[in-house]
């Protein structure tokens, strides 16, 4: 199966996999599974310390590539398609990047690992905790 990381669930299996649900640890360390993680990922975490709501993500954002690398996941970019699903979305929340991972996992067909409830009522959405 296909998986697409959200932000804390990258954060998580990158410094203490632990804090992670017993499935997502499970799809992760699956090494059948594909694991694709968001340019959205890549901006959240950068716009967080910039602004020092995350200054402990530092670390994160200066060795993303490699991070990214050795969880063997691969980078997944914004295409426009994703954008304009994302911003069409009739979804109360208002979170920029959990719309685009959102977008980002339907029109991919893909799972996404979040123990975020609020994407629960997107009725075409897959995810796993």
């Amino acid at each position: 199966m296909i998986y697409l990381l959200d932000t804390h669930a990258f954060v998580w299996a990158v410094t203490n996999p632990s804090r992670l649900g017993r499935d997502s640890r499970l799809r992760i360390a699956d090494p059948t599974s594909e694991l694709f993680v968001s340019a959205a990922t890549a901006w959240e975490l950068a716009i967080k310390v910039r602004l020092g709501r995350f200054p402990e993500a530092e670390p994160l954002v200066a060795q993303y590539d490699r991070l990214v690398e050795e969880l063997g996941a691969a980078h997944l970019p914004i295409s426009h398609s994703h954008a304009l699903r994302a911003g069409g979305l009739t979804w109360e929340h208002r979170d920029p990047f959990d719309r685009v991972l959102a977008a980002q996992a339907m029109l991919e067909h893909y799972c996404l690992i979040s123990r975020d409830r609020e994407f629960s009522s997107l009725g075409a959405l897959n995810t796993v905790w």
